[in-house]
């Protein structure tokens, strides 16, 4: 393999005689995972694909961290801070419609958020770090079941982040154009909690209401009241979202139903208002069940913790973004991001910066992120890359002193 500098994109190493770019490389890799997507907890083929492109460059990894996640370790020029990166590896359960030559071969399953992409990065970022050794020690997260959310705790439980100074990761949005790299200094993804409540009403016949306590009725004067929480409780500077995903009731048209379960998520970025809106559901669930006479249970789960880049990290992560792709092409967020992300599990116990890679081709419209035509401008991949590799040096050497 020819040596690669840092920072360079079309790095060319020797594969069966063919001279390659890492590019082109990392475009491969991004296409095999798409056609091959894994739901969360289930990513043991897409473990396998890292793991031999690990031992190829030779770089030493652990297997099997946080369920099918995997930990690699790349030396320094001299030991010191360790810097983590991270890159999710889970796909989701959407049927694809792209029709893309590499669309997923797996019935109900797709890469629809971009973490093949993401995975593709790191991996081209291992090369960029091998190739050229960063001055200390560098350790990548490949981490699974991202999407539910339970993939980062996993991995911290099997010690995936102990010893590590900082932590780095991103994003891929097509609502920013190829090129540009989003650094956003506080909050950038809110934290995400769940609720599900039963309503326990009485079956009845239809022709005869009275006779019974009708769940449905029950469990829609409750999603009408849950709506009210946010728009005349929580201050209208203070972003928050309440939302009822599902309703589940009834058995026959001619029978009232006996019970309902409804179930959503709160997002939120400030702790105090977070706390207020979970506090509110158990209040007004009780409060529904009491007006109609029936019992309402609501149970709320804690989901993970909004997303917040440390101001000297961000620092960094701007700083790397600017070598990359020029002051120009780096930018803010255009606004809040609602949508969760387990990333904040390590922000909680190491300081670091989550970004956004721009993946919007010039004079497109393409489906957002979670739908089934979801897809995104290769040209990314190798702007990932890099920064990656850039913020990993350069970090390595700010926090060594």
């Amino acid at each position: 393999m020819a040596r690669m500098g840092p920072s360079d994109p079309h790095h060319t190493a020797e594969t069966g005689g063919v001279e390659i770019t890492l590019r082109d490389r990392i475009i491969r890799l991004r296409r095999e995972l798409h056609r091959h997507p894994e739901l969360s907890e289930r990513e043991e083929r897409t473990a396998g694909l890292i793991c031999s492109f690990l031992e190829e460059l030779g770089i030493p990894h652990r297997t099997g961290v946080g369920g099918h996640g995997v930990v690699a370790h790349i030396d320094g020029r001299s030991s010191g801070p360790v810097v983590a990166l991270r890159a999710d590896i889970d796909a989701l359960p959407i049927s694809e419609e792209t029709g893309l030559a590499f669309t997923s071969t797996v019935e109900g399953v797709m890469h629809a958020c971009g973490h093949d992409g993401h995975t593709a990065m790191l991996l081209g970022t291992a090369v960029l770090l091998r190739a050229e050794p960063p001055p200390h020690p560098v350790r990548l997260l490949f981490q699974p079941a991202e999407e539910r959310g339970s993939g980062a705790e996993m991995m911290i439980d099997d010690g995936a982040i102990d010893g590590v100074a900082a932590v780095f990761g991103g994003h891929l949005d097509i609502n920013y154009p190829v090129g540009e790299l989003v650094v956003t200094d506080g909050a950038v993804n809110a934290a995400s909690d769940y609720f599900t409540i039963h309503v326990k009403g009485k079956t009845g016949h239809a022709a005869r209401p009275h006779q019974a306590v009708d769940a449905v009725v029950v469990g829609a004067s409750l999603v009408t009241a849950l709506q009210t929480v946010v728009s005349r409780e929580v201050d209208p500077a203070g972003p928050a979202v309440l939302t009822v995903g599902s309703f589940h009731a009834g058995t026959a048209e001619n029978v009232i139903a006996g019970s309902a379960r409804l179930a959503g998520t709160i997002r939120t970025l400030d702790p105090e208002i977070r706390r207020h809106l979970c506090n509110s559901v158990a209040r007004m669930a009780t409060a529904v069940g009491q007006l109609h006479g029936c019992t309402v249970d609501a149970e709320v789960r804690e989901g993970n913790p909004p997303v917040v880049n440390e101001p000297a990290m961000t620092e960094l992560a701007r700083r790397a973004a600017a070598a990359v792709v020029g002051g120009t092409n780096v930018t803010r967020m255009h606004s809040l991001n609602m949508g969760s992300e387990d990333f904040g599990r390590y922000l909680e116990r190491v300081p670091g910066c989550y970004i956004r890679y721009g993946g919007r081709a010039p004079g497109t419209s393409p489906s957002p992120a979670h739908s089934s035509r979801f897809d995104f401008d290769e040209r990314a991949l190798g702007v990932g890359a890099r920064w990656l590799d850039v913020v990993a040096r350069l970090a390595g050497q700010e926090l060594a002193g």
